[in-house]
């Protein structure tokens, strides 16, 4: 066998999942179909996590417990922005009370703590704004202390690095063809490659490749969307809580606070309303959402479907997990471990003792201290230049966005991780200076730059050819031409992670010229080491890297700092 399990999916459950059985000595291998993982993941860059009051089903409901009660560990371990903040579900007429108290009724049977039903001068004592900001009045609400707002895509970029740092084959831009049962496993053919394996965990939707392993085929009929208005930064809203309004008509308008600071305003209505009618009704509950205040406009597929965690054919290596859900980004933690347990218990692992539970460092210069910068820029000069000035996004956060593991080949893969084109100015000022370094350092042409998927090409074609060319004399040829044979190299210069300095990275640089080529392959070899100290310029760190004959070696003198 090519492989123990075979994971199909790079969203946010196959990410996760990854990083779950990555933790034992299993060789693991991850197909997604699009060029980045967690490309599925709604780009609102705040998500709400769930408690499961919201869920009208048990299975959902303890899903959504136990993956909220795991977020607070996960979050911190691996750096993903994550905020606790209380929900609100308020009620305005006599219909609404009686739906509150059977939603109470329901939270408290299935044993979800930290929940209250308040009326009056109760619910203002918690949410004083309510009474400025709500154009309603409000008899009754349910309040909950469990809930609060996460960073998705973050979330799941941070489950694939860490499984890719230990081990988990990740195969992007490779769409499954087939799933065909042999003997003791299954094969899978992409369009790259036919691969065996003992496990296929299947985490895509069914109607997106043939699957000859028997399963029923089943497609999802969805009829809503969630509108998402981003709200201007400067507009003080003071909602310190997330606010959820019921509504008869199948429509929720809700509004919460933003992690990097703002408010989002949200409409899950029929996909026959349009941005107008969206509008109009959030403005109606809170008078602050004016139309001239929001920032940003998105929509994304709204999901209310069962889950479905099949592993009734787990004993011929197959478990399907399908979930299109709105709170997917809560259950994954929990259905990953559901998942990697039903495996664990069909194949004979053990833990690893070398488990590297910790994710690659990296900065968020906009959170850093001006102290902190600075150390920073004298390590590599990249992070002193503003790339995007509404988020504040460097020329370093971009390389290091593109050359850590798993790092983007895309604008929006860059967007994703860096937060460039997210302000005012939508990329207006800085989108062609991303293309120029994306195409820098994949050593791609411009005009093979795309925004997501091979159909989304940046740049179309040249504005206007020269002829300069047939002008040139016969030396002047020669030596354009040597030029360009010379620029096919460079001398790679990147960051290592080190133990025993504050600053926790160290500047290298490849001891001679090395191939454009090799320079993502390079990095993502180079993003696995750790370097102790002491250590002084010129020492090797990593001896003909990738068999180029080139060595990586210190661009720096770095002592231990002794507490």
């Amino acid at each position: 066998m090519d492989y123990d399990v075979v994971i199909l999916g790079g969203g946010i459950i196959g990410c996760a999942t990854a990083y779950e059985l990555s933790k034992y000595n299993l060789n693991i291998a991850l197909i997604e179909k699009d060029y980045d993982i967690a490309d599925n993941v709604a780009f609102v860059n705040s998500a709400i996590v769930f408690d499961g009051t919201d869920s009208r089903d048990s299975m959902t409901a303890k899903l959504e417990i136990t993956g909220n009660k795991m977020l607070d560990e996960i979050s911190k371990k691996l750096n993903v922005p994550f905020k606790r903040f209380g929900t609100f579900i308020i009620g305005v007429t006599e219909e609404d009370e009686k739906k509150l108290q059977y939603i109470y009724d329901r939270s408290k049977k299935i044993g979800i703590d930290d929940v209250f039903i308040l009326t009056g001068e109760e619910i203002y004592k918690i949410e004083p704004s309510l009474k400025k900001n709500v154009n309603l009045n409000i008899k009754k609400a349910i309040y909950s202390a469990n809930t609060g707002v996460i960073c998705p895509y973050d979330l799941a970029l941070a489950y694939g690095e860490v499984a890719f740092d230990n081990g988990v084959n990740f195969k992007l831009n490779e769409k499954v063809l087939n799933i065909q049962k042999i003997n003791r496993g299954y094969r899978v053919e992409t369009k790259k490659n036919k691969i065996t394996c003992k496990i296929v965990i299947d985490t895509t939707p069914r109607n997106n490749k043939e699957d000859n392993s028997n399963t029923n085929e089943e497609k999802s009929i969805n009829n809503q969307k969630t509108k998402y208005f981003l709200m201007d930064k400067e507009i003080e809203t003071s909602l310190s809580n997330i606010i959820f309004t019921l509504n008869n008509q199948d429509e929720n308008i809700y509004s919460f606070p933003m992690l990097q600071g703002g408010t989002i305003s949200a409409v899950n209505a029929n996909k026959n309303m349009d941005n107008s009618g969206a509008i109009a009704k959030t403005a109606s509950i809170f008078n602050w959402f004016v139309e001239n205040n929001i920032n940003t406009f998105y929509e994304e597929n709204y999901y209310n479907n069962q889950i479905l965690i099949d592993d009734s054919q787990v004993d011929k290596g197959y478990i399907k997990v399908e979930v299109k859900h709105y709170a997917e980004v809560t259950m994954a933690p929990a259905i990953a471990k559901l998942v990697c347990e039903t495996v664990v218990g069909n194949i004979n692992c053990k833990l690893k003792r070398d488990f590297n539970d910790k994710r690659r460092e990296f900065y968020r210069f906009r959170e850093l201290s001006n102290e902190k910068i600075n150390e920073i820029i004298k390590e590599d000069s990249r992070y002193g230049k503003i790339v995007c000035i509404c988020n504040k996004v460097t020329e370093g956060e971009i390389v290091n966005a593109i050359r850590r593991p798993l790092g983007a080949r895309t604008v929006e893969g860059v967007k994703r991780r860096t937060g460039v084109t997210l302000g005012s100015c939508q990329g207006s000022y800085c989108m062609s200076k991303i293309v120029s370094i994306l195409s820098r350092e994949t050593n791609k042409s411009p005009l093979e730059i795309v925004k997501d998927s091979k159909k989304s090409r940046i740049l179309l074609s040249r504005i206007k050819e020269f002829d300069d060319l047939n002008k040139l004399s016969i030396s002047e040829l020669s030596r354009a031409a040597f030029n360009e044979k010379d620029n096919t190299k460079g001398i790679l210069t990147t960051l290592v992670r080190v133990k025993g300095s504050k600053i926790g990275v160290l500047p290298v640089k490849s001891s001679m010229p090395i191939d454009r080529n090799m320079w993502l392959q390079c990095s993502e070899a180079l993003s696995r080491v750790y370097v102790g100290l002491p250590i002084k310029i010129g020492d090797v760190i990593c001896k003909n890297i990738l068999n180029t004959g080139v060595d990586i070696i210190s661009a720096k003198n770095m002592k231990v700092i002794k507490d």
